[in-house]
């Protein structure tokens, strides 16, 4: 039994917290040495082999400042380093495997999809692609050259993973019998709430938007008549990075704008400029200065145009009005689908998510703290960067927390048993790699 519990509390607190599958992690450990390219060198050397492939120091180094900052926990753990160094030896005998599976294939067109998004993801947390570019001291360009090998390693080995593993089922016997061994030691199913909205965006009125035209106007006819385009977007832009040098956004490629200013910039020749263009930024004075197949480099004066109280009390008028039109019976979720403006959530009838209360933002836990199952709140101010407006949240479902039992939570176990099983199968698999394939450790 005490061997049970150990390879439980270790699939616990290694496994549930981030995902089911122990390989999902190899995408973020293959590739943060690449990801680290902008730091300072240091002496390097080989810590293991592993068949045709090597570990360096400075790749286990990286890994153990990733595991530590996400972990928050002190890099010069006793026993951190043998650890991470087994993970990444258990993911080089797993590709040195893959490798030698002829019927795995990548396709060009997998890695670029991975690729891309990865790219799209770490660009999103960096703050955005030119801030990406400046952490790690390169173009996304050659990010995109430089990290394509180990993007296709990684798809490579998840392939055979999943090939392994990914199938995994457990009997309703083996659910039981999972539940029965580790009931004490599962985690209490948190608060649970399943939450549903309809949003709206304030729409500029009429005198604001004519002002708005009005003024950006202007200013492009005065740099038509031979104004200093960097003087004006210094003192009117309203797009403070870009203001400040003039306007000027550098060389960016296409997909990195929004829709309307993409369309219109595309649309122009060097040197020219475009209509005023409206985007949910505001007004746009845009010239084209160069262009470089899907790489232009533009320089653009913002105008915001603020929403005025008369926009905003139509917003929440209208919202209310759908509130009431609930409480006479009609159905949230077709309302959602017909009038809210998150795309997204409104194919889905106004579906936010089900999930325990510490996975909303707070803002939306206190809306919904005082509603009771089925209640509709008020109209709420809510802000997404640049996306501001109202919505009224549908508390459908609320559930407390509980421990976990077989007659309510039994999906939550079933998945919990696969999960763990899966692990074992992972471990015992990665065990045999092992003994097969050559490895040594030089740590």
């Amino acid at each position: 039994m005490s061997t049970s519990i150990s390879l439980w509390t270790s699939f616990l607190a290694n496994v549930l917290l981030e995902r089911a599958r122990v390989p999902r992690r190899l995408l973020v450990l293959w590739l943060m040495p690449a990801l680290l390219v902008a730091q300072p060198e240091v002496l390097d050397r080989t810590v293991a082999v592993i068949g045709k492939e090597t570990i360096l120091l400075s790749e286990l180094n990286a890994e153990i400042e990733f595991y530590a900052f996400n972990m928050r926990v002190d890099p010069a753990t006793p026993g951190l380093a043998a650890k991470t160094l087994d993970a990444l030896i258990d993911q080089k005998l797993i590709l040195a495997k893959a490798q030698d599976d002829t019927t795995l294939y990548v396709s060009e067109d997998e890695v670029d999809r991975s690729l891309e998004g990865m790219i799209a993801q770490r660009a999103q947390q960096a703050g955005g692609e030119r801030r990406l570019e400046e952490i790690y001291g390169m173009p996304v360009g050659r990010m995109r050259r430089e990290w394509r090998d180990e993007m296709r390693k990684y798809l490579l080995a998840d392939k055979l993973t999943r090939k392994k593993t990914g199938e995994t089922q457990c009997s309703r016997r083996e659910v039981e019998e999972f539940f029965t061994t580790y009931r004490d030691s599962l985690p209490p199913v948190k608060e649970e709430l399943e939450l549903y909205h309809i949003f709206r965006e304030p729409k500029l009125s009429d005198a604001v938007r004519n002002s708005g035209l009005n003024q950006a106007r202007f200013i492009m006819d005065s740099i038509k008549a031979n104004g200093d385009f960097a003087d004006f977007a210094k003192r009117y832009s309203a797009d403070g990075g870009s203001g400040a040098n003039g306007g000027d956004l550098g060389w960016v490629r296409r997909g990195e704008f929004v829709k309307e200013f993409e369309e219109a910039v595309f649309a122009l020749k060097d040197s020219q400029f475009a209509d005023v263009v409206e985007t949910k930024f505001g007004f746009h004075v845009i010239q084209l200065l160069e262009r470089r197949g899907d790489a232009v480099h533009v320089r653009h004066i913002l105008f915001r145009a603020e929403r005025d109280s008369v926009s905003i009390n139509e917003t929440i008028s209208f919202l209310k009005s759908l509130k009431d039109s609930v409480k006479n019976g009609a159905n949230f979720s077709e309302l959602a689908k017909r009038y809210s403006e998150d795309k997204e959530s409104a194919m889905l009838g106004g579906l936010i998510g089900r999930y325990t209360i510490d996975q909303f933002e707070d803002a939306l836990i206190v809306a919904v703290s005082n509603l009771a199952t089925g209640e509709i709140s008020d109209p709420i101010s809510v802000s997404d960067g640049t996306t501001k407006g109202y919505h009224i949240i549908w508390l459908k479902d609320r559930t407390q927390e509980h421990a976990m039992n077989l007659t309510t939570d039994w999906k939550r176990i079933e998945q919990l048993a696969i999960s763990f099983k899966s692990n074992m199968m992972y471990r015992s698999w990665v065990k045999q790699l092992r003994e097969e394939i050559y490895w040594e450790s030089r740590l």
